[in-house]
């Protein structure tokens, strides 16, 4: 078959990596893909959310199925631009209808669908610029800290945490008055929930699903979780905390209702679903402590977990995509790899704040021991002709590797990431240490 992988980051890459080692792809293209993934498939210069364009590339080259990467172009309803175009609407789509996609482009949506199905999650309310003096009564009711989260899609930068009221109140103004532009028109407040996070992936043809390895991220720029909130600093699976005991609560009291509420309100939901999980350390209204609640809900992989979850999938990545695309999963089996699995991300000096681009990337060629995956790269011409790979983005590269133990895999991540050089290299040496 031949297949199409939108978008242009680290998750595309674990993405075309693990779709290229199937015996069932003759042809992959990734539009529009980055320096590394040029090397497992065809890039083709279309930006995700460019439907028309896609629309033809699809035509033209007989493709058979489309892998969506990012929730920008799932948020503005890919899945249901091919539904509806006679041309396409036999090729399948990984990936939810707009009205699926609502789980990540709405806060007040998610939180709106957990509460209606039961699902563990934090007490919340939500604010619009007409109700901010209610806005503010309600984070009095609330003991430090205090979370708000613009409603809509803000590329990871949309949830504060702040540790006084003052600052909440100030910032909740400056979120309703267009700190985060239309995204944040609405605002959502919410009770902060004590305990340690860790992200789990389904994959969902409407009625089946798969668990996919769980992973944990790192999300600070700072070592020991300190400073600004990145796209993510590093990914480790497994999760020890993460047991059967942990994972049979998430599967009956989160999974199972998730999927039968998008089913019971006639979401169209064929795809990944990421749930940013937390087990709490304390009692909360819907949990006791060492239970499992819901942060959030991403309607796609997450990044840079893919880079860790991709190398513990150990069957045919996309024979479970065909059981999604025919609604048949449930017949499909999931093997996983028992090794650990880490990613240790590469950023430019300056991230997540101000950086330059246009770096040489040297030392790929001497990486070994891992697996180079490219998050923020791109392909410059020299005037004589020659190519070189150069940094075009805040998160670079993404250094993935196995191990027997958790030690074993970062101590060859950050062996690799030391002959990866590019000007204003930095990265997080601390991965993992949590666990």
């Amino acid at each position: 078959m031949k297949l199409l992988l939108l978008g242009s980051g680290g998750r595309e890459h674990a993405l075309a990596w693990k779709i290229s080692q199937s015996p069932l792809v003759d042809k992959l293209f990734i539009a529009p893909g980055n320096a590394g993934t040029r090397l497992l498939g065809q890039n083709v210069n279309i930006s995700a959310t460019d439907f028309a364009a896609l629309r033809q590339l699809v035509l033209s080259e007989g493709i058979d199925m489309v892998v969506v990467g990012p929730e920008a172009p799932l948020v503005a309803g890919i899945y249901d631009y091919f539904r509806g175009d006679d041309a396409l609407c036999h090729i399948p789509v990984i990936g939810p209808s707009q009205a699926g996609a609502e789980l990540e482009g709405s806060k007040d949506f998610a939180k709106g669908f957990m509460q209606r199905h039961a699902i563990p999650t934090a007490a919340y309310r939500t604010f619009t610029p007409e109700t901010l003096a209610a806005g503010k009564d309600f984070l009095r009711t609330l003991q430090p800290p205090y979370v708000l989260k613009a409603d809509g899609l803000c590329a990871g930068k949309g949830v504060l945490i702040l540790p006084t009221l003052e600052e909440a109140e100030r910032e909740l103004e400056e979120m309703l008055g267009g700190m985060f532009g239309e995204a944040s028109r609405r605002v959502v407040i919410e009770e902060y929930l004590s305990g340690i996070e860790c992200s789990v992936f389904v994959l969902t043809d409407g009625s089946d699903y798969k668990i996919l390895p769980v992973a944990k991220d790192y999300k600070r720029i700072g070592e020991g979780d300190t400073g600004l909130n990145t796209g993510g600093m590093g990914s480790v699976s497994p999760v020890p905390f993460a047991d059967s005991v942990f994972m049979q609560k998430v599967e009956e009291r989160i999974v199972r209702p998730t999927i039968a509420g998008l089913k019971a309100e006639g979401i169209d939901y064929r795809g990944f679903i990421f749930l940013g999980l937390i087990r709490v350390d304390r009692a909360y209204s819907c949990a006791e402590a060492g239970d499992p609640m819901v942060i959030e809900y991403n309607v796609r992989m997450g990044d840079p977990e893919t880079e860790s979850v991709m190398l513990r999938i150990g069957s045919d990545l996309v024979d479970l995509l065909q059981g999604v695309a025919e609604g048949n999963l449930g017949e499909r089996r999931l093997v996983i790899d028992p090794r650990t699995a880490v990613s240790v991300m590469l950023v430019s000096g300056g991230y997540p704040g101000h950086y330059d681009k246009g770096f040489p990337i040297t030392g790929l060629d001497t990486v070994e021991e891992s697996i180079v995956f490219h998050a923020g790269t791109k392909v410059a011409v020299a005037e004589d002709g020659s190519e070189q790979v150069v940094t075009d983005g805040g998160r670079v590269i993404a250094v993935s590797s196995y191990g027997a133990d958790r030690a074993e895999a970062l101590a060859a991540s950050f062996r690799s990431a030391q002959r990866i050089v590019f000007e204003k290299k930095y990265f997080r040496r601390d991965i993992g240490s949590d666990l």
